[in-house]
């Protein structure tokens, strides 16, 4: 999701309104049983056809500190078990409820789409990872190629230059990368009839084989998770699968939220 955020700053008695996320229902002012940011009452400021949900804030500096990270995605995560969310990024305060209002009249075209897209819907995260003692010693082990590069660069005990090692680091990322897209088109392949979307993020290491965002009926959740055991079944000792979620949509939403 990507978000503009207003740069006007808000006057000294004027009070922020946080965004969490905007879900459908007309339902103007109603409070949540839990809170928010900072212990902050949550709430909705809504227009005939969507609600953004809320909390009232002092200004619009937001620090990424845990605890509000913490509290942000915990409203989401309750918001999720009644309601079709279109989550918003951590950090985005209009200037105050009139604000939010002018947010909903301007996207609510995105809004709807975007809602229709991830209805009934949860996002499920699956990551893959070489569960190895050194991920350059297992490429090794299993292509040839860059065994032999590896021997002859230290043929004899001499010392490789630098050209030597900057050619061997090309081609193991060059092989660890290939291993990546064949991991990614036989685990995508396999779980089809469980997802309606999937998108692949890049990895965030080295032992990392796949980052996936998957979206996934509600319905079909179990079936999903079922899926991935069945697939981590053809796999050796040497992968390691790990699914986390429900979550909320955050991959599956691409709204350019427009603040006034």
């Amino acid at each position: 999701m990507s978000l503009l955020t207003s740069t006007e700053p808000l006057k000294a008695t004027a009070r922020g309104r946080y965004l969490y996320a905007i879900v459908d229902g007309a339902a103007n002012g109603h409070t949540f049983d839990y809170l928010g940011l900072d212990g902050l009452r949550v709430y909705t400021i809504s227009d005939d056809q969507f609600a953004a949900i809320v909390s009232d804030l002092p200004n619009q500096k937001i620090r990424p500190e845990r605890r509000r990270l913490a509290a942000h995605h915990d409203v989401l995560r309750r918001l999720m078990a009644s309601h079709t969310v279109l989550p918003i990024a951590f950090g985005v305060v209009a200037d105050g409820p009139e604000a939010v209002q002018r947010i909903l009249k301007i996207n609510r075209e995105a809004f709807a789409e975007q809602l229709d897209r991830v209805r009934g819907r949860r996002e499920m995260g699956l990551r893959v990872t070489w569960d190895v003692a050194n991920i350059f010693e297992y490429m090794v082990g299993i292509h040839e190629e860059l065994r032999s590069l590896r021997d002859r660069i230290f043929r004899g005990g001499r010392t490789p230059s630098q050209d030597d090692k900057i050619n061997l680091g090309r081609a193991f990322d060059r092989l660890l990368n290939a291993s990546r897209e064949i991991h990614l088109e036989r685990i995508s392949e396999a779980l089809r009839s469980h997802v309606v979307e999937i998108q692949a993020n890049p990895p965030r290491s080295e032992r990392e084989v796949l980052n996936l965002a998957c979206l996934v009926e509600h319905d079909h959740l179990h079936a999903f998770e079922q899926g991935v055991l069945e697939v981590a079944r053809r796999f050796d000792n040497n992968f390691a699968f790990d699914i986390n979620g429900p979550w909320p949509a955050h991959n599956f939403v691409e709204i350019s939220l427009q603040i006034p």
